[in-house]
């Protein structure tokens, strides 16, 4: 089990590092990863609404040259305006011959440098150019020139048959390593597949047919069923990111190889970025959520299969807490994970969520005085969880309503009665709560008989047939004490009635209480003791009688 935890570790370790370079703002830079293009948002660098200076930066082949900025109403026109300038500038210079230099011209018009490439014009150096790189204008219109030139005879050269034969080479060695990657993928997937199949089969054939088993290994066989699904959903989940990441990563990273597929590159990662920064938060908080089930059943499992902490008298009521806790720890620990990735991924989209953590202070104030009753729920269903008042699988009487405790969360509580109706209960209006199966339940029968039998007999014949009935092994289980017969409990309208007590196992009252009424119907038969019917004597005296009216008139 450890090493499944360590398998599963390990690609969740490279998910939160994924995710953090997807959501982690990186400050400006001045190299970029080769084949990777750093797309940057206009960024303001004034506070004004309307003039405030934004900056942005010139592509070629996809990948960044050097910045620009201008106010907020001219950058867009003279971002497009140079980048279309550059763009036919790179065309007519890759069309030349392979050794034709380059040659980009800095010039002085109207005091400002102006930047000439092959004698056609680019740009003109502006002050916000400058204040960019926070230096004066000439030596920026220098930096800008002999980027451009070096990014030009580069981009010449990537065009060129042996640097294309070049690249194709090394997009087929990136091919191959992503199809033996994935296999390998694959392979894994299988192996552990085939490995559960074989844990399920090597199972003892008492738990494969579900034959009677003590209550503590039933629980925890139910964990550890649990916890194998959630590890295995979790891996698959694993499984399905890493095969996205081989044949997504590799095939991004070839287009990057070539210059003519670039642009694609760039166009992929202006569309998806925020869908796949979204994407990768979702499918974190998805599995960290499994493997924090996972846990919590391991946990559970753990401590029941130990025995720590337990005496026999308490150790079959955790068999029956224990879900409960399970239950309300995941849907505490569901809401944090809930929480976290959504923080996450208003980070990964560029929002700021410090004014909103403090908005939200301000809205969860306002939240707990309109909703009172939730709190007053959140904080009954705290006690009865705490205190063990019923759990999941009791069966209990609240009010006039009563059934078997189905759900039970920090808000409600919820009933299936005797009829399939699910009762739902806020538990703030749980004031007094009746529990049938807390620890050990308890047959409570009433006998009743005819006035002329024996009654000694009759005691004698209830006290055998209950006796022998705790003696078969089938009972013995249900039953935990010898049956009780009080006596006769009161003169009733129906006869004398006999009380009988039997101490069983929770919940198992009922089945022990009908079994007994249909063995004493069949022993009370044959010993000739007939089971009363309500009765009624009418007594009429003879002048009364005789009194009687006639035909409708009186003697």
């Amino acid at each position: 089990m450890r090493f499944q935890f360590l398998a599963l570790a390990l690609p969740a370790v490279g998910i939160a590092s994924s995710m953090a370079v997807c959501v982690v703002s990186v400050p400006k830079a001045t190299a970029q990863i080769p084949f990777v293009p750093q797309l940057q948002a206009p960024s303001s660098i004034s506070n004004d609404s309307d003039n405030r200076v934004v900056s942005g930066w010139i592509y070629l082949d996809g990948r960044r040259l050097f910045q620009i900025a201008a106010t907020r109403t001219n950058f867009p026109e003279r971002s497009e305006d140079i980048q279309k300038k550059l763009e036919k500038i790179g065309q007519n210079y890759f069309q030349s011959p392979a050794k034709t230099p380059v040659k980009v011209d800095v010039r002085k018009v109207n005091e400002l440098p102006v930047i000439y490439v092959n004698g056609q014009y680019l740009m003109t150096v502006t002050s916000e150019d400058a204040g960019l790189r926070q230096v004066d204008i000439s030596t920026s219109a220098n930096q800008v020139a002999e980027s451009l030139q070096e990014d030009l005879q580069q981009a010449k050269q990537e065009r060129q048959i042996q640097s294309l034969i070049d690249q194709g080479k090394i997009a087929g060695g990136i091919g191959l390593a992503m199809i033996v990657m994935s296999w390998g993928v694959y392979s894994w997937q299988r192996r552990t597949q085939k490995d559960l199949e074989k844990s399920i089969a090597s199972q003892p054939q008492r738990e494969l047919f579900n034959y009677p088993k003590p209550a503590d290994q039933a629980i925890t066989t139910q964990l550890n069923q649990r916890q194998q699904q959630h590890l295995q959903e979790a891996k698959r989940r694993l499984f399905q990111l890493s095969q996205a990441g081989i044949w997504g990563g590799g095939s991004f990273f070839i287009l990057g190889l070539f210059p003519y597929t670039r642009g694609f590159q760039v166009a992929i990662l202006t569309a998806a970025q925020f869908p796949v920064r979204l994407g990768v938060v979702c499918l974190a908080t998805y599995v960290a959520i499994r493997l924090t089930y996972a846990l919590i059943d391991r946990f559970a499992s753990t401590l029941i299969s130990s025995g720590a902490f337990l005496t026999p008298e308490s150790s079959a009521r955790l068999q029956l807490r224990v879900s409960t806790f399970s239950g309300v720890t995941k849907s505490i620990t569901t809401a944090i994970w809930v929480g976290v990735g959504f923080l996450i991924a208003l980070v990964s989209l560029g929002i700021d969520i410090v004014p909103l953590l403090a908005g939200a202070s301000l809205v969860g104030v306002a939240l707990s005085l309109a909703s009172q009753n939730l709190i007053k729920d959140a904080i009954n269903g705290f006690l009865i969880i705490l205190e063990d008042q019923y759990a999941l699988g009791d069966v209990i009487n609240v009010g006039d309503v009563g059934g078997l405790v189905e759900n039970l969360n920090l808000r409600m509580t919820q009933l299936r009665d005797s009829e399939g109706r699910l009762i739902t209960i806020p538990n703030s209006e749980i004031k007094v709560v009746a529990n049938l199966s807390s620890r050990w339940s308890r047959a409570d029968l009433t006998i009743p008989i005819a006035y002329q039998a024996d009654t000694e007999e009759a005691l004698n014949l209830i006290a055998t047939i209950a006796d022998k009935m705790n003696q078969e092994m089938q009972w013995q289980r249900q039953i935990l004490e010898p049956p009780q017969v009080l006596g006769i409990d009161q003169f009733g309208d129906r006869g004398l009635i006999i009380r009988v007590w039997i101490k069983t196992q929770p919940l198992k009252q009922w089945d022990v209480a009908r079994e007994l009424r249909r063995r004493l119907k069949v022993a009370l038969d044959e010993a000739g003791i007939s089971i009363s019917v309500p009765q009624q004597a009418i007594w009429v005296n003879d002048d009364q009688l005789l009194n009687f009216p006639s035909n409708g008139k009186a003697n």
